[in-house]
This record gives structure tokens, C-alpha cells and sequence, in this order.
């Protein structure tokens, strides 16, 4: 592989802890969520930046692929819903809903456009049959009739 770039961020304390990135743009506190068992809080928590990270992975890989089928998109936008459970066989597990909005599209070309997005998007090969991904098109609500 020909490493492009290259991304440095150190947590201490976990999950209510902290992280800091090496170039100190990304500098904030953690807090556990209260369904796990924290105080909840103010800061945010790996699952959200997991969440922020996929979806805006996920979004550019749209539109590279819309730009290779000279495609516009319009106005588009990808919401990553990252859950955390309990596998019955121990353990802590991720899934993701990735509900993909393309309003300018048709049901076609917005399957055809976020399936080949996933192929092609580094989070969804990062973690290809180790992370339950569902994919939904979310066209303009007159398509979806």
C-alpha cells in the first residue's frame, strides 16, 4: 500500500478519558453514554466520532462514484447510525446503518450508486464481515411512491 496520509490521535483514560490528535486539531474529552453504564455528559464518545468518521467516508465514496457516472447528486447527505451490543456470546459488538439521501436520484441509480459507494469507501472494506452494515436509499419523498 502507498500511504497518502497518514492520521495520529492518542487517547488516555478510555472511554471517559481523552483525545488528542498529533496536530491538535482534534483535542476533546469523552464521556461514557449512560446506556453504558457513564454518566453521559456534555462530550462525545468512539462510537459518535465511528459514526462521523464512516459517514463522511461513506458521503465522499458517493460522490466519486457519482462523478465517474457523471451523475449529480444534488443535495445529498449520509447519517451513520452506530449501535454498540452484546453479542449471547460475550463480548461488544458494532453495527451500522448508513441511510444514504439522494434526493435527485431515482431508485435505480440510487441503489446502483450507494452499493457501488460501499465497495469502494475505505470504512466499509475496513470492516467487510466483521461489522453488520445495512445500506438505505433515502430518495425525495414523491420517488419514493
Amino acid at each position: 500500500m502507498k500511504t497518502l496520509y497518514t492520521a495520529v490521535v492518542t487517547t488516555t483514560g478510555g472511554r471517559e478519558g481523552y483525545v488528542t490528535s498529533d496536530d491538535g486539531i482534534l483535542d476533546m474529552k469523552l464521556s461514557m453514554p449512560k446506556e453504558l453504564g457513564g454518566k453521559g455528559g456534555d462530550n462525545t464518545n468512539p462510537e459518535q466520532l465511528f459514526a462521523a468518521a464512516y459517514s463522511a467516508s461513506y458521503s465522499s465514496a458517493l460522490k466519486v462514484v457519482a462523478g465517474k457516472h457523471d451523475i449529480d447528486l444534488g443535495d445529498y447527505s449520509v447519517t451513520a447510525t452506530v449501535e454498540i451490543g452484546k453479542p449471547e456470546e460475550g463480548g461488544m459488538v458494532l453495527s451500522v446503518i448508513l441511510d444514504a439521501y439522494l434526493p435527485e436520484a431515482s431508485v435505480e441509480t440510487g441503489e446502483m450508486l450507494v452499493n457501488e459507494a460501499y465497495e469502494i469507501c475505505p470504512y466499509s472494506r475496513a470492516t467487510e464481515d466483521n461489522i453488520d452494515v445495512t445500506l438505505n436509499l433515502m430518495l425525495a419523498e414523491d420517488e419514493e411512491e
